[in-house]
Protein backbone atom coordinates (compact mmCIF):
# COMPACT_ATOMS: atom_id res chain seq x y z
CA UNK A 1 0.00 0.00 0.00
CA UNK A 2 1.15 3.53 -1.02
CA UNK A 3 2.44 5.87 1.95
CA UNK A 4 -0.09 8.55 2.46
CA UNK A 5 3.08 10.81 1.97
CA UNK A 6 3.70 9.52 -1.00
CA UNK A 7 -0.35 10.18 -2.23
CA UNK A 8 0.15 13.83 -0.59
CA UNK A 9 3.17 14.36 -3.04
CA UNK A 10 1.63 12.82 -6.06
CA UNK A 11 -1.31 15.30 -5.17
CA UNK A 12 1.20 17.96 -4.90
CA UNK A 13 2.36 17.48 -8.19
CA UNK A 14 -0.92 17.44 -9.86
CA UNK A 15 -2.01 20.75 -8.67
CA UNK A 16 1.67 21.98 -9.25
CA UNK A 17 0.62 20.77 -12.88
CA UNK A 18 -2.67 22.40 -13.03
CA UNK A 19 -1.73 26.05 -12.25
CA UNK A 20 1.25 25.83 -14.48
CA UNK A 21 -1.14 25.15 -17.47
CA UNK A 22 -3.80 27.63 -16.04
CA UNK A 23 -0.69 30.45 -15.99
CA UNK A 24 0.10 29.56 -19.34
CA UNK A 25 -3.22 30.02 -20.60
CA UNK A 26 -3.02 33.42 -19.13
CA UNK A 27 0.19 34.16 -20.43
CA UNK A 28 -0.51 37.17 -22.94
CA UNK A 29 0.17 36.16 -26.92
CA UNK A 30 2.95 38.32 -28.09
CA UNK A 31 3.01 39.36 -31.91
CA UNK A 32 5.94 40.95 -33.08
CA UNK A 33 5.78 43.67 -36.00
CA UNK A 34 8.81 45.08 -37.27
CA UNK A 35 8.26 47.92 -39.29
CA UNK A 36 10.64 51.11 -40.80
CA UNK A 37 10.17 53.86 -38.03
CA UNK A 38 13.57 54.87 -39.66
CA UNK A 39 14.58 54.65 -43.08
CA UNK A 40 12.07 55.06 -46.05
CA UNK A 41 8.92 53.87 -44.52
CA UNK A 42 9.29 56.36 -41.56
CA UNK A 43 6.56 58.24 -43.55
CA UNK A 44 4.67 55.73 -43.79
CA UNK A 45 5.20 53.61 -40.13
CA UNK A 46 3.07 55.77 -37.93
CA UNK A 47 0.08 54.97 -39.67
CA UNK A 48 0.91 51.00 -39.45
CA UNK A 49 1.62 51.34 -35.65
CA UNK A 50 -1.92 52.89 -35.18
CA UNK A 51 -3.57 49.94 -37.13
CA UNK A 52 -1.99 47.36 -35.20
CA UNK A 53 -2.60 49.36 -32.04
CA UNK A 54 -6.38 49.46 -32.73
CA UNK A 55 -6.86 45.89 -33.68
CA UNK A 56 -4.71 45.10 -30.50
CA UNK A 57 -7.46 47.00 -28.40
CA UNK A 58 -10.08 45.74 -30.54
CA UNK A 59 -9.38 42.17 -29.70
CA UNK A 60 -8.44 42.52 -26.21
CA UNK A 61 -11.55 43.97 -25.59
CA UNK A 62 -13.50 41.15 -27.11
CA UNK A 63 -11.83 38.49 -24.92
CA UNK A 64 -8.26 38.05 -26.65
CA UNK A 65 -7.61 35.01 -28.58
CA UNK A 66 -8.61 31.77 -26.70
CA UNK A 67 -8.91 33.27 -23.68
CA UNK A 68 -5.89 35.44 -23.43
CA UNK A 69 -4.70 38.84 -24.25
CA UNK A 70 -2.71 39.95 -27.04
CA UNK A 71 0.34 42.21 -26.41
CA UNK A 72 2.54 44.12 -29.12
CA UNK A 73 5.87 44.18 -29.75
CA UNK A 74 7.34 47.38 -32.32
CA UNK A 75 10.84 46.99 -33.85
CA UNK A 76 12.13 49.45 -35.59
CA UNK A 77 13.48 47.47 -39.33
CA UNK A 78 15.32 50.78 -40.59
CA UNK A 79 13.29 50.12 -43.56
CA UNK A 80 16.63 47.75 -44.91
CA UNK A 81 18.09 44.94 -44.86
CA UNK A 82 19.90 44.96 -41.83
CA UNK A 83 17.89 46.34 -39.62
CA UNK A 84 15.06 43.36 -40.46
CA UNK A 85 17.52 41.17 -39.61
CA UNK A 86 18.29 42.84 -35.93
CA UNK A 87 14.81 43.14 -35.56
CA UNK A 88 13.52 40.41 -36.70
CA UNK A 89 16.05 38.17 -34.20
CA UNK A 90 14.98 40.00 -31.84
CA UNK A 91 11.17 39.47 -32.14
CA UNK A 92 11.35 35.63 -32.08
CA UNK A 93 14.68 34.77 -30.33
CA UNK A 94 14.63 37.58 -26.82
CA UNK A 95 10.63 38.70 -26.97
CA UNK A 96 9.68 35.61 -27.98
CA UNK A 97 6.71 36.34 -30.11
CA UNK A 98 4.02 34.11 -31.28
CA UNK A 99 4.10 35.35 -34.62
CA UNK A 100 5.43 38.11 -36.52
CA UNK A 101 2.36 40.78 -38.82
CA UNK A 102 4.90 42.87 -40.75
CA UNK A 103 4.75 45.90 -43.43
CA UNK A 104 8.41 45.83 -44.99
CA UNK A 105 10.10 46.98 -47.99
CA UNK A 106 11.15 43.90 -50.51
CA UNK A 107 14.70 43.97 -49.00
CA UNK A 108 13.71 43.66 -45.47
CA UNK A 109 11.77 40.84 -45.94
CA UNK A 110 14.08 38.60 -48.10
CA UNK A 111 16.97 39.41 -45.38
CA UNK A 112 14.30 38.36 -42.45
CA UNK A 113 12.91 34.92 -44.12
CA UNK A 114 15.91 32.95 -43.19
CA UNK A 115 15.14 34.18 -39.73
CA UNK A 116 11.74 33.17 -40.10
CA UNK A 117 12.38 29.95 -40.94
CA UNK A 118 15.38 29.41 -38.26
CA UNK A 119 12.46 30.94 -35.25
CA UNK A 120 9.99 28.69 -36.93
CA UNK A 121 7.24 31.70 -36.35
CA UNK A 122 4.16 32.32 -38.45
CA UNK A 123 4.59 35.59 -40.47
CA UNK A 124 1.60 37.38 -42.29
CA UNK A 125 3.29 39.83 -44.75
CA UNK A 126 1.26 42.86 -45.65
CA UNK A 127 2.74 44.86 -47.97
CA UNK A 128 1.67 45.20 -51.70
CA UNK A 129 5.31 43.70 -53.50
CA UNK A 130 6.50 42.58 -56.51
CA UNK A 131 5.27 38.79 -56.18
CA UNK A 132 6.96 35.41 -55.68
CA UNK A 133 8.36 35.49 -52.19
CA UNK A 134 7.49 32.51 -50.78
CA UNK A 135 8.20 30.35 -47.22
CA UNK A 136 6.47 27.62 -45.22
CA UNK A 137 5.89 30.02 -42.62
CA UNK A 138 4.76 33.09 -44.84
CA UNK A 139 1.53 34.08 -45.69
CA UNK A 140 0.68 37.85 -47.58
CA UNK A 141 -2.47 39.38 -47.90
CA UNK A 142 -0.97 42.59 -49.68
CA UNK A 143 -1.53 42.61 -53.94
CA UNK A 144 1.14 41.55 -56.47
CA UNK A 145 1.37 42.82 -59.79
CA UNK A 146 -1.40 40.83 -61.21
CA UNK A 147 -3.60 42.51 -59.52
CA UNK A 148 -2.47 45.90 -59.60
CA UNK A 149 -0.93 46.77 -62.73
CA UNK A 150 -3.07 46.28 -65.62
CA UNK A 151 -5.64 48.67 -64.08
CA UNK A 152 -3.05 51.82 -64.30
CA UNK A 153 -1.72 50.52 -67.35
CA UNK A 154 -4.81 50.14 -69.39
CA UNK A 155 -6.58 53.84 -67.93
CA UNK A 156 -3.38 55.61 -69.42
CA UNK A 157 -3.80 53.47 -72.70
CA UNK A 158 -7.51 53.85 -72.78
CA UNK A 159 -7.59 57.39 -71.99
CA UNK A 160 -4.80 59.03 -72.64
CA UNK A 161 -4.02 57.63 -75.84
CA UNK A 162 -0.40 56.46 -74.23
CA UNK A 163 1.39 53.71 -76.55
CA UNK A 164 5.09 54.58 -75.12
CA UNK A 165 6.15 54.46 -71.46
CA UNK A 166 9.14 55.11 -69.70
CA UNK A 167 9.70 53.52 -66.36
CA UNK A 168 11.42 54.89 -63.07
CA UNK A 169 12.71 52.89 -59.73
CA UNK A 170 14.41 52.25 -57.22
CA UNK A 171 17.00 49.38 -57.65
CA UNK A 172 15.95 46.43 -55.13
CA UNK A 173 13.54 43.59 -55.64
CA UNK A 174 10.23 45.48 -55.26
CA UNK A 175 11.10 48.71 -57.93
CA UNK A 176 12.72 46.42 -60.52
CA UNK A 177 10.45 43.37 -59.71
CA UNK A 178 7.29 45.37 -60.51
CA UNK A 179 8.58 47.31 -63.35
CA UNK A 180 9.47 43.93 -65.27
CA UNK A 181 6.21 42.86 -65.17
CA UNK A 182 4.84 45.93 -65.69
CA UNK A 183 6.95 46.03 -68.94
CA UNK A 184 5.71 43.03 -70.20
CA UNK A 185 2.30 44.00 -69.57
CA UNK A 186 2.85 47.10 -72.08
CA UNK A 187 4.53 45.27 -74.42
CA UNK A 188 1.89 42.42 -74.38
CA UNK A 189 -0.73 45.22 -74.77
CA UNK A 190 0.94 46.76 -77.98
CA UNK A 191 2.85 49.63 -75.99
CA UNK A 192 6.22 49.88 -75.84
CA UNK A 193 8.79 50.74 -73.23
CA UNK A 194 11.26 54.00 -74.49
CA UNK A 195 12.96 54.07 -71.51
CA UNK A 196 13.97 52.26 -67.50
CA UNK A 197 16.24 53.57 -65.01
CA UNK A 198 16.78 53.36 -61.34
CA UNK A 199 18.44 54.62 -58.33
CA UNK A 200 19.40 52.95 -55.19
CA UNK A 201 16.77 52.94 -52.27
CA UNK A 202 17.88 55.61 -50.22
CA UNK A 203 18.57 57.72 -53.42
CA UNK A 204 16.93 61.06 -53.58
CA UNK A 205 18.57 63.16 -56.50
CA UNK A 206 16.64 62.20 -59.91
CA UNK A 207 17.52 64.98 -62.17
CA UNK A 208 20.08 62.71 -64.09
CA UNK A 209 16.98 60.51 -64.77
CA UNK A 210 14.53 63.54 -65.26
CA UNK A 211 16.74 64.76 -68.11
CA UNK A 212 16.52 61.64 -69.31
CA UNK A 213 12.11 61.19 -69.38
CA UNK A 214 12.72 65.09 -70.67
CA UNK A 215 14.19 63.46 -73.78
CA UNK A 216 12.52 60.33 -74.57
CA UNK A 217 9.12 62.51 -74.44
CA UNK A 218 7.45 59.00 -73.77
CA UNK A 219 3.07 59.42 -73.95
CA UNK A 220 3.02 58.38 -69.99
CA UNK A 221 5.51 57.80 -67.03
CA UNK A 222 5.18 54.74 -64.53
CA UNK A 223 7.12 54.80 -61.12
CA UNK A 224 7.95 51.82 -58.73
CA UNK A 225 10.17 53.41 -55.60
CA UNK A 226 10.77 52.42 -52.12
CA UNK A 227 8.04 53.84 -49.78
CA UNK A 228 7.69 56.91 -49.09
CA UNK A 229 10.61 59.45 -48.89
CA UNK A 230 11.82 58.32 -52.78
CA UNK A 231 7.78 58.69 -53.85
CA UNK A 232 7.94 62.08 -52.71
CA UNK A 233 11.41 63.27 -54.04
CA UNK A 234 10.67 62.15 -57.62
CA UNK A 235 7.18 63.44 -57.43
CA UNK A 236 9.16 67.12 -56.44
CA UNK A 237 11.43 67.03 -58.94
CA UNK A 238 9.32 65.59 -61.79
CA UNK A 239 6.98 68.95 -60.78
CA UNK A 240 9.86 71.23 -60.92
CA UNK A 241 11.26 70.36 -63.96
CA UNK A 242 7.79 71.16 -65.58
CA UNK A 243 7.15 67.32 -66.85
CA UNK A 244 3.17 66.92 -66.90
CA UNK A 245 2.78 63.75 -69.06
CA UNK A 246 0.25 61.33 -67.40
CA UNK A 247 1.89 59.72 -64.13
CA UNK A 248 1.29 56.11 -62.84
CA UNK A 249 2.29 55.48 -59.42
CA UNK A 250 2.75 51.78 -58.38
CA UNK A 251 4.18 52.31 -54.78
CA UNK A 252 2.31 55.35 -53.65
CA UNK A 253 -0.12 55.00 -50.91
CA UNK A 254 -3.02 57.72 -49.15
CA UNK A 255 -1.01 58.11 -46.72
CA UNK A 256 2.42 59.41 -48.56
CA UNK A 257 -0.26 60.83 -50.71
CA UNK A 258 -1.94 63.08 -48.42
CA UNK A 259 1.84 64.35 -46.85
CA UNK A 260 2.77 64.97 -50.76
CA UNK A 261 -0.14 67.84 -50.82
CA UNK A 262 -0.21 69.13 -54.48
CA UNK A 263 2.77 67.96 -55.69
CA UNK A 264 1.09 64.56 -56.09
CA UNK A 265 -1.73 65.77 -57.83
CA UNK A 266 -3.34 63.66 -60.77
CA UNK A 267 -0.98 60.81 -60.24
CA UNK A 268 -2.95 57.50 -60.83
CA UNK A 269 -2.89 54.56 -58.30
CA UNK A 270 -4.33 51.43 -58.13
CA UNK A 271 -4.86 49.86 -54.38
CA UNK A 272 -7.03 47.02 -52.60
CA UNK A 273 -8.07 50.16 -49.88
CA UNK A 274 -8.83 53.75 -50.16
CA UNK A 275 -10.29 55.75 -47.67
CA UNK A 276 -13.42 56.54 -50.01
CA UNK A 277 -14.29 53.05 -49.91
CA UNK A 278 -18.19 53.29 -49.32
CA UNK A 279 -19.04 50.24 -46.69
CA UNK A 280 -20.01 49.51 -42.97
CA UNK A 281 -16.68 47.93 -42.54
CA UNK A 282 -14.49 50.69 -44.11
CA UNK A 283 -16.78 52.94 -42.39
CA UNK A 284 -16.67 52.07 -39.04
CA UNK A 285 -13.23 51.27 -39.31
CA UNK A 286 -12.30 55.11 -40.05
CA UNK A 287 -14.66 55.64 -37.29
CA UNK A 288 -12.79 53.83 -34.89
CA UNK A 289 -9.52 55.33 -36.20
CA UNK A 290 -10.58 58.85 -35.21
CA UNK A 291 -12.05 57.68 -31.75
CA UNK A 292 -8.69 56.19 -30.60
CA UNK A 293 -6.46 58.93 -32.32
CA UNK A 294 -8.17 61.43 -32.86
CA UNK A 295 -6.30 64.40 -33.60
CA UNK A 296 -3.43 62.53 -33.59
CA UNK A 297 -4.54 59.69 -36.24
CA UNK A 298 -3.06 59.23 -39.65
CA UNK A 299 -4.67 58.89 -42.55
CA UNK A 300 -5.16 55.15 -42.86
CA UNK A 301 -3.85 53.63 -46.22
CA UNK A 302 -2.72 50.64 -48.70
CA UNK A 303 -0.14 49.54 -46.27
CA UNK A 304 -1.83 49.98 -42.57
CA UNK A 305 -5.19 48.61 -43.89
CA UNK A 306 -3.73 45.41 -44.55
CA UNK A 307 -1.81 45.23 -41.47
CA UNK A 308 -4.82 46.08 -39.43
CA UNK A 309 -6.77 43.28 -40.91
CA UNK A 310 -3.85 40.52 -40.48
CA UNK A 311 -4.32 40.31 -36.83
CA UNK A 312 -7.90 39.77 -37.30
CA UNK A 313 -6.83 37.02 -39.35
CA UNK A 314 -4.33 35.72 -37.34
CA UNK A 315 -6.93 35.38 -34.61
CA UNK A 316 -9.00 33.63 -36.99
CA UNK A 317 -6.30 31.23 -37.96
CA UNK A 318 -5.06 30.37 -34.15
CA UNK A 319 -9.21 30.20 -32.92
CA UNK A 320 -9.39 27.40 -35.88
CA UNK A 321 -6.39 25.92 -34.66
CA UNK A 322 -7.49 25.93 -30.66
CA UNK A 323 -3.89 26.63 -30.38
CA UNK A 324 -0.52 29.12 -31.19
CA UNK A 325 1.27 25.82 -32.23
CA UNK A 326 3.18 27.33 -35.47
CA UNK A 327 2.13 24.08 -37.15
CA UNK A 328 -1.23 24.17 -36.68
CA UNK A 329 -1.49 27.99 -37.10
CA UNK A 330 0.12 28.11 -40.51
CA UNK A 331 -1.91 25.08 -41.54
CA UNK A 332 -5.11 27.41 -40.35
CA UNK A 333 -4.06 30.54 -41.76
CA UNK A 334 -5.02 29.54 -45.64
CA UNK A 335 -8.48 28.88 -44.30
CA UNK A 336 -9.01 32.49 -42.04
CA UNK A 337 -11.32 35.00 -43.37
CA UNK A 338 -12.11 38.04 -42.06
CA UNK A 339 -14.17 41.04 -43.83
CA UNK A 340 -12.70 44.24 -43.06
CA UNK A 341 -12.50 48.19 -44.56
CA UNK A 342 -11.12 46.53 -47.64
CA UNK A 343 -13.56 43.02 -47.66
CA UNK A 344 -12.93 39.89 -47.43
CA UNK A 345 -9.83 38.49 -47.40
CA UNK A 346 -8.45 34.79 -47.30
CA UNK A 347 -5.09 33.98 -48.07
CA UNK A 348 -6.19 30.62 -50.10
CA UNK A 349 -4.63 31.17 -53.71
CA UNK A 350 -1.36 30.37 -52.84
CA UNK A 351 -0.84 31.74 -49.58
CA UNK A 352 -2.10 34.99 -50.95
CA UNK A 353 -5.71 36.75 -51.14
CA UNK A 354 -7.89 37.67 -54.61
CA UNK A 355 -8.67 41.38 -53.45
CA UNK A 356 -10.94 43.80 -55.06
CA UNK A 357 -8.66 46.49 -56.64
CA UNK A 358 -9.38 50.59 -57.23
CA UNK A 359 -8.39 52.45 -59.47
CA UNK A 360 -7.97 55.66 -58.22
CA UNK A 361 -6.49 59.54 -59.24
CA UNK A 362 -4.91 62.06 -56.48
CA UNK A 363 -6.34 65.46 -56.01
CA UNK A 364 -5.22 68.71 -55.18
CA UNK A 365 -5.25 67.97 -51.49
CA UNK A 366 -4.29 64.69 -51.72
CA UNK A 367 -6.98 62.75 -51.08
CA UNK A 368 -7.87 60.12 -54.02
CA UNK A 369 -10.76 59.28 -56.39
CA UNK A 370 -11.92 56.25 -57.30
CA UNK A 371 -12.62 55.89 -60.70
CA UNK A 372 -13.37 52.24 -61.10
CA UNK A 373 -13.42 49.02 -59.13
CA UNK A 374 -12.57 45.78 -59.98
CA UNK A 375 -13.70 43.05 -57.79
CA UNK A 376 -11.98 40.04 -56.42
CA UNK A 377 -8.91 40.13 -58.88
CA UNK A 378 -6.97 37.05 -58.39
CA UNK A 379 -3.40 37.26 -57.53
CA UNK A 380 -1.92 34.40 -60.22
CA UNK A 381 0.31 31.34 -59.15
CA UNK A 382 2.60 32.57 -56.48
CA UNK A 383 3.51 30.17 -54.24
CA UNK A 384 2.26 26.67 -55.98
CA UNK A 385 4.95 24.46 -54.57
CA UNK A 386 4.03 25.47 -50.71
CA UNK A 387 1.10 23.47 -48.89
Amino acid sequence: MRSLQYIASQGCIAIAALLAIHAHAADPIKIGVAVGLSGANSVIAPAVVQSSQLAVDEINQAGGILGRKVELEIVDDASGAVGAQKAFDTLIFQKKVSAIIAMETSAARNAALPIVSRGKVPYIYTSFYEGRSCNNYMYVNGWVPEQQVAPVVDYLAKTKAAKTFFLVGSDYSFGRGMLEYTSKYIQNSGGKVVGEEYLPMDGSDWTAVVSKIRAAKPDALISSTAGGAPNVSLAKQLKAAGLTMPYGNLAIDEGTAKAMGDTATGQLLSASYLTGIDTPENQGFLKKMMVKFGADVKAPNELSVPQYEAFFLYKAAVEKAKSTDTDKVVKALAEATFTGPRGLVQMNKSRHTPLAMRLGQVRSDGSIRILETFASVDPGAQCPNIK
